[in-house]
């Protein structure tokens, strides 16, 4: 199984952009589905989370301006972004907690990343 992310690019400040991500491959279960982000130069570090039954987490950071949402029936997760900042600028990062069909275990598994860029 493999989480594809899409979505992000160059903006401006002020702005809005939305990154989807979806797991790909045969899912037993998804728990908890989320982003995180890497600027440059800086740690990978959590913005945002949502468990399976709607339940949400955002860093301190992005509160009130980023929106994540989630398709249980598609297993995807999405982030939309809004009144972005040149500080938002980071390789966005999707991550989930799922389980495999076939599988017994819960994994740990992240997306490829995609590039938010934030003009001033």
């Amino acid at each position: 199984v493999q989480l594809q992310a899409c979505g992000g690019g160059f903006v401006q400040a002020g702005g809005s952009v939305n990154v989807s991500c979806a797991a790909v491959g045969s899912v037993l279960a998804v728990n908890t589905m989320g982003w995180y982000r890497q600027p440059p130069g800086k740690q990978r570090g959590l913005v945002a989370t949502i468990t399976h039954d709607g339940k949400t987490n955002y860093a301190d950071s992005v509160k009130g301006r980023f929106t994540i949402s989630r398709d249980n029936a598609k297993n995807t997760v999405n982030l939309l972004m809004d009144t972005l900042k040149p500080e938002d600028t980071a390789v966005y990062y999707c991550n989930s907690n799922l389980k495999p069909s076939g599988g017994s275990v819960w994994e740990n598994v992240w997306g490829q990343g995609t590039l938010v860029t934030v003009s001033s």
